[in-house]
């Protein structure tokens, strides 16, 4: 069976395609992936916010080590995931889709390849406030502290 994938030709990856900055987004699917040195949760979101991004994905990873966990850690408690779960230690997949909160992304490349960096987290309940901060700064970012 064959396939039509636009722009699986393209050796460049457009940069517009990708989204850095300030966002309300949802869970839309999370798994764990095993690795023996770097386990990761990966997840991929749903942009809510702001209205010309709205419906567009990005996916990105939480690493799952000893030294990464405090970012995990942010994320889940930010975007409200169970409390309980989370004081047991315990990542469920299915309870992870469908949180919502602000995500702060941009990009990296090493390599020759582009990778989504999730800098911070912050509760959905921020985003009015957060969104107003980013356009008083004119340039749509803000400081790493303001999250």
């Amino acid at each position: 069976m064959k396939r039509h994938i636009p722009g699986l030709h393209s050796r460049q990856q457009d940069r517009e395609s990708l989204l850095e900055g300030l966002f309300l987004v949802r869970v839309d699917a999370a798994s764990y992936r095993w690795h023996p040195q770097k386990p990761f949760l990966s997840v991929r979101f749903v942009v809510l916010e702001p209205e010309p991004f709205a419906g567009r994905s990005l996916s990105g990873r939480l690493y799952c080590t000893e030294r990464a966990l405090w970012k995990l850690n942010w994320f889940l408690r930010d975007f409200g995931y169970d409390s309980d779960l989370l004081n047991r230690d315990q990542v469920d997949e299915k309870a992870l889709l469908n949180l919502r909160g602000v995500l702060r992304t941009s990009h990296v490349t090493l390599n020759g390849r582009s990778f989504q960096n999730l800098e911070a987290f912050a509760p959905a309940g921020n985003w009015e406030e957060l969104a107003a901060s980013a356009i008083g700064n004119g340039n749509g970012q803000e400081n790493a502290d303001d999250l």
